[in-house]
């Protein structure tokens, strides 16, 4: 039994309930579509729905044969390097962006501070297809479309406002009187940079790598635009394989990216706390 305080009625035992209740609603509509997919990929026989056998609970309905496909399928072994190979590079290339960016606009003697960074987070508004078209035709124009380079580079486009967010979180309320007393004991900026502000703000930028690879990873509008046989990511292949040819080698690897982006959340909850704790000057 729930411990309430004395003074409250009926009517206030019910409504707490009834949050709780709501909240608990409200998790399992987001999260039983995706957690439904993990015991599916179990499933022995090559069937999209659960079977009998697996509701019964019986051992021989479930495998390990949809996992086992993917190390032999050249497909889904290309898509998974072209996915950890893209998103590294545009995670690397965003981080460096937007971290200078993000420095930038929150010194105090910058110019057009909101207006720059209205343009700064614009990919995270614009619809992405809008976006995947002009990046399309303009990339094309260099010879990029088709390209690994160019997959690249779009990719660290739209991470790079997922960096400036999580930085300029970092920065904020940042002594600039530290950077002003490195300068003046003779500190060269780069010097001052690395070892008064990086120190300070390292969760954020970790934080903001981390982002912008997930949305690399995820990706498949741009890459469907831009990515030729060659570029297949493993968004693309899921994609290409819903279209082409059903099979259940999908839900297994829809599986492995719910583990991984468990794992990069989970990641990105400890530098964040650990950033709070970084701030309150509690290390």
């Amino acid at each position: 039994m729930a411990n309430y305080p004395k003074y409250y009625t009926i009517w206030h035992k019910l409504g707490v309930n009834g949050l709780k209740l709501t909240a608990w609603l409200v998790l399992l509509f987001l999260m039983l579509p995706i957690i439904v997919v993990i015991p599916l990929s179990f499933n022995a026989e090559p069937y999209f729905t659960f079977t009998k056998e697996m509701l019964s609970l019986q051992p021989g309905a479930y495998s390990m044969r949809w996992y086992a496909e993917i190390l032999h399928d050249e497909k889904w072994l290309m898509a998974i390097k072209n996915s950890f190979y893209i998103g590294i590079l545009s995670a690397l290339i965003a981080t460096v962006l937007g971290t200078c960016a993000s420095v930038g606009l929150t010194n105090p003697k910058m110019p057009y501070q909101r207006l720059i960074m209205a343009v700064l987070l614009s990919p995270m508004i614009v619809p992405v297809i809008i976006t995947a078209a002009g990046m399309f035709f303009f990339y094309s124009k260099f010879g990029l479309a088709g390209s690994h380079l160019g997959i690249i580079i779009a990719h660290a486009a739209l991470g790079t406002p997922f960096v400036v967010v999580t930085v300029n979180a970092a920065l904020a309320g940042f002594d600039y009187s530290l950077v002003n007393a490195s300068m003046g004991m003779g500190a060269r900026p780069i010097y001052t940079f690395v070892k008064v502000i990086m120190p300070l703000i390292r969760p954020g930028v970790i934080s903001g790598a981390l982002f912008a690879f997930v949305t690399s990873f995820d990706e498949v509008v741009v890459v469907l635009f831009m990515a030729g046989p060659q570029q297949t990511t493993i968004p693309r292949q899921m994609f290409s394989g819903l279209r082409e040819q059903i099979n259940p080698t999908i839900l297994a690897v829809a599986t492995l990216l719910v583990v991984v982006s468990a794992l990069l959340l989970f990641t990105m909850e400890y530098l964040r706390a650990r950033g709070q704790r970084i701030r309150g000057g509690q290390v």
